[in-house]
């Protein structure tokens, strides 16, 4: 970095009275965030780069097991596009249109043709977890909201129904064998 860039970080520094952050995705951390789902209830954990989930941009790692449960949804009120990149195992993304019907399905993630994906707001939507110690990197506009009632889709399985989600989770895993 240049002086002069230094000195205008300083001052930046200084004035703001924040000390910069800088992280990096290293295997260690992607082991760890997927060490930690491996024993989460939901089989997923997040690792937040932001720092308050009320900041513009909210970005993070989401580390998956197979057979945890992401339910159809969209993000329309508030309207949240996403954008994921897939660092570690696959996914299978399914998008729906508004009665349920299969618009589109991809293999996502190591050793497929796509590596990430970036959906629109409003956009029915759902994926599988096609490998254990899967980590997405997403990136979603914020403050963070969570999935309201209108947003999850009524052909999407109760998250409280243990059989429904399991056959569910099962049949879109078989979609992509």
């Amino acid at each position: 970095m240049a002086r002069s860039d230094n000195n205008s970080l300083s001052t930046l520094f200084a004035l703001t009275a924040q000390v910069p952050k800088v992280e990096f995705i290293t295997d260690s951390l992607l082991e760890r965030v997927a060490d930690e789902a491996r024993h989460a209830p939901r089989l997923r954990m997040n690792y937040n780069f932001h720092c308050s989930v009320e900041e513009p941009v909210n970005r993070l790692l989401n580390a998956m097991q197979r057979g945890t449960f992401v339910p159809v949804h969209r993000h329309l009120s508030p309207s949240l596009s996403e954008s994921c990149v897939v660092l570690r195992g696959r996914v299978g993304v399914i998008i729906y249109d508004d009665c349920g019907q299969v618009m589109e399905r991809r293999l996502v993630g190591v050793g497929a043709d796509a590596c990430g994906f970036d959906i629109e707001a409003g956009i029915w939507h759902g994926l599988v977890v096609l490998e254990d110690d899967t980590v997405l990197f997403e990136v979603k506009q914020g403050p963070y909201a969570p999935l309201s009632a209108e947003n999850i889709a009524p052909w999407s399985p109760d998250a409280q129904d243990e059989e429904a989600v399991a056959e569910f989770v099962k049949a879109l895993e078989q979609s992509f064998e």
